[in-house]
Formats: C-alpha cells, sequence, structure tokens
C-alpha cells in the first residue's frame, strides 16, 4: 500500500479550517483531540488514530493510515482492547467511505478473512458491525 501524501503535514495544515484554541475549560477528550490536529501525520499512533476516527476528525486524511495499520494487523489493540481500532474504522460514516472506496474493499477482504474465534472475543455487538461493515454496497464518489 502506498503511504498517503503529506506525512509530514498537520491535519490543521490539511483539513481547514484550522481550528480556533481551545477553550481553557475544555474535557480531556477536546485537549486530546485539538493537540492531535497539530501533529504531523507520520507521528500519529495506532491510539491517535482511533481517537480521531471515533471523534470523526478528518476522516479523509485518517482512515488511510488507519487502514494501513489494520491490513497488517486487523485486530490490533490501539487502546482499550483488541480489535478497538478496527471497530472504531468500521462505525465510520458511510459519506467518508464514499470518498475511499478501494480502500473500504481491502478493509472488506481482511474482515472477512478474520477467524470466527477472533471475531467472537470481539465486545458484545461487534461481530454485526463487522458485518454491517461487509454487507454495506461500495460506492464510489459521484
Amino acid at each position: 500500500m502506498t503511504p498517503p501524501p503529506h506525512l509530514d503535514r498537520t491535519l490543521d495544515d490539511l483539513d481547514p479550517p484550522r481550528w480556533p484554541t481551545r477553550a481553557a475549560d475544555a474535557t480531556q477528550l477536546v485537549r486530546k483531540v485539538h493537540g492531535l490536529r497539530r501533529v504531523p501525520l507520520s507521528e500519529l499512533g495506532p491510539a491517535d488514530l482511533r481517537t480521531l476516527i471515533s471523534q470523526q476528525v478528518a476522516l479523509p486524511y485518517v482512515l488511510p493510515l488507519a487502514v494501513a495499520l489494520l491490513l497488517e494487523e486487523p485486530l490490533l489493540d490501539a487502546y482499550f482492547y483488541e480489535g478497538d481500532l478496527l471497530l472504531a474504522t468500521v462505525d465510520t460514516p458511510a459519506s467518508a467511505w464514499a470518498l475511499l472506496p478501494d480502500l473500504r474493499a481491502r478493509l472488506r477482504t481482511v474482515i472477512t478473512a478474520l477467524p470466527e474465534t477472533a471475531v467472537a472475543d470481539l465486545p458484545r455487538g461487534a461481530a454485526e458491525e463487522l458485518a454491517r461493515f461487509v454487507a454495506a454496497p461500495i460506492t464510489s464518489p459521484s
């Protein structure tokens, strides 16, 4: 898989407008996401990607990075549990995947190859989320 371009740039650079300075009383999650927007893409780790994806921040830039990791290790434990990055990734809106149909197809192939025992070990509802992602049609942007 070809690495995405602009790995030396930040989400604030690539996904305008730049976010304003966070409020002084912002929650820890808001502080974290604001901070991650200022980190070069090449320095974002699995837990960072999981956070950004679950908050639906700059998905066209972070989904390719997450999928690259998931193609190598589908049940990667990003932060909370084995498979947490995968589940955050498949839970993104269809509109985000419409921009990335090839990546979606590749991730779908990886998911269908997962052993049933591995899927059974994921949290409750995970098998249904993965099945929903696999069953959804792959569409290209119009």
